[in-house]
C-alpha cells in the first residue's frame, strides 16, 4: 500500500516526544517492510510494544501438504468441510486445500471470536463468500461484508469476530506481500487511469480502537522448520497491542469489495491478466465478476483452452453461474485447479451453447501460482474424484 493515511493522534514530528495526559510518553513503533526501504507506519502505543511476559508453542492445524502426482485436474468442493460452525473460529479453524512454498490456500466458516493473531511469514488476502465480520487491529476496526477482500499486511496483530450468521472466508495466506499489480500504478503509487479500481474503492480504519489490558495472548505463525517452513508460538503481551491511539503512513489493512471492481472487456475474449486485482510474489488473484462479455458477431465468449505453461490454476466460484463448466460438476462453493502442464477450457457443450450470451453473471476468484500445487489435507477430503474426467466423458482405468 502506498497511500499515506493519518488515524488517530500523532505528534507533528516523527521519532520525537510525544507524551499522554500524565506527562509520560508514548511509545514509537516503526511497522516497515524490506527493512527501511518499502512503505511503512509509525504506531504509538500507551504501553511497551515489546514486552512479552510468556511464549510456549502454538501447535498449527494441520500444514501438511502431498504432491498432486500422476498429474490431475481436480474439482474441490469446499462447502463439504465443515458442517457444524458452532465452536468454529476464523484462525484456529482453517482447513488447508492448497498450497507450495509461495501461497497457501485455506477455508473456513466461522461462528466464534477468533484469538488474537499476526502472520509473520507473510500478508493475507482473505476473501468473505459469505456472512460478516468485525476485524479489530492495531491499526483499528475493519467491517468485511460478504464480496469484501480483506488485506492484512504480514504481522498485523488481529482478531476476527463474526456477524450474526457467522462468516465464509476464503483464505490465501502468502510468504510474501500482497499488493495492487504494479502495472495500474505511476511510478509514485497513485492509481492509473486504466486501472479497474481506485483508492476510493480501498477502506481502511477511520479512527483507533485503544484497549486497555494486561497479559494478553496472540497466537503468532512465523518462519521455522515445521511444514511448509512454518511454525507457531503462544506470545504473552504485558498490555494489550491494541493499545495504540494513532498512527500514519502507507503501511495498514484494509477492505476492497469485488462489486466495486470496473471489469475490462473486448470485442474478442480477454486473457486472465484483465481480471488481475492483486499480486504476490509467484502468484497473482484474480476475480471474474458479473459483466458484458465479448461483441464481436463471431465471438466465442467463454475461453479458449489453454496451456499453464509456467503455473496453476485455481478457481473457486463463489457467485452467479459459470458458463465454461456447466456439465463438469462445478457449482458455488467449488474449487477447480488445472495444473501446469495440462490444456484446459471450457466443457465442450458450453462451448456452444455461449454463442450469443451477451452477459455472463459469473463471480469467481482465481489465484494462479508460479510453482506447482500441493493438496492440503481439506483439499484431499473433498476431491470428488471425476472432475478430471469430464471433458471425455469416460476413464479408461
Amino acid at each position: 500500500m502506498t497511500f499515506y493515511r493519518q488515524v488517530g493522534q500523532v505528534p507533528p514530528k516523527r521519532h520525537t516526544q510525544f507524551r499522554k495526559p500524565d506527562g509520560g510518553l508514548y511509545y514509537e513503533e516503526l511497522m516497515g517492510e524490506e527493512g527501511f526501504s518499502s512503505d511503512s507506519s509509525l504506531l504509538y502505543h500507551a504501553g511497551v510494544p515489546s514486552a512479552i511476559v510468556d511464549s510456549q508453542v502454538w501447535d498449527l492445524p494441520d500444514l501438511a501438504t502431498v504432491a498432486n502426482h500422476p498429474l490431475t485436474p481436480r474439482h474441490l468442493k469446499l462447502h463439504d468441510l465443515f458442517t457444524d460452525t458452532s465452536k468454529s473460529n476464523a484462525v484456529d479453524d482453517r482447513r488447508l486445500v492448497l498450497g507450495n512454498g509461495d501461497v497457501r490456500i485455506s477455508y473456513v466458516v466461522a461462528e466464534q471470536p477468533s484469538p488474537y493473531y499476526r502472520n509473520a511469514t507473510g500478508d493475507e488476502c482473505v476473501y468473505v463468500e459469505k456472512g460478516s465480520a468485525t476485524v479489530e487491529t492495531v491499526f483499528g476496526v475493519l467491517n468485511a461484508v460478504e464480496g469484501d477482500y480483506v488485506i492484512i499486511p504480514r504481522a498485523t496483530t488481529h482478531r476476527w469476530l463474526p456477524g450474526p450468521n457467522g462468516v465464509h472466508a476464503y483464505c490465501i495466506e502468502a510468504n510474501s506481500h500482497i499488493a495492487p499489480p504494479k502495472r495500474y500504478l505511476s511510478r509514485y503509487g497513485q492509481f492509473l487511469e486504466h486501472s479497474p479500481y481506485c483508492e476510493r474503492d480501498l477502506h481502511a480504519a477511520s479512527e483507533p480502537l485503544v484497549v486497555e489490558d494486561t497479559d494478553v495472548e496472540v497466537l503468532v505463525k512465523h518462519r521455522g522448520s515445521g511444514p511448509g517452513g512454518i511454525v507457531g508460538s503462544r506470545m504473552t503481551y504485558a498490555t494489550h497491542p491494541f493499545d495504540v491511539v494513532g498512527w500514519d503512513g502507507c503501511l495498514y489493512p484494509y477492505t476492497f469489495n469485488v462489486s466495486d471492481y470496473e471489469p475490462i472487456t473486448g470485442r474478442i475474449h480477454q486473457p486472465p491478466p484483465v481480471h488481475q486485482v492483486f499480486e504476490g510474489i509467484n502468484f497473482v488473484v484474480c476475480n471474474f465478476v458479473p459483466r458484458k462479455v465479448d461483441y464481436h458477431p463471431l465471438s466465442v465468449p467463454v475461453p479458449y483452452y489453454h496451456s499453464n505453461v509456467d503455473s496453476d490454476e485455481v478457481m473457486f466460484y463463489c457467485g452467479g453461474d459459470y458458463e465454461a463448466r456447466k456439465g463438469s460438476g462445478i457449482g458455488l462453493g467449488s474449487i477447480s485447479l488445472h495444473p501446469g502442464g495440462y490444456a484446459h477450457g471450457p466443457q465442450p457443450s458450453a462451448i456452444e451453447a455461449s454463442l450469443g450470451a451477451e452477459r455472463f453473471e459469473e463471480l469467481a476468484v482465481m489465484v494462479d501460482t508460479f510453482r506447482p500445487l500441493e493438496l492440503g489435507e481439506g483439499g484431499q477430503a473433498v476431491d470428488d474424484g471425476v472432475y478430471a474426467w469430464t471433458w471425455a466423458g469416460r476413464r479408461t482405468s
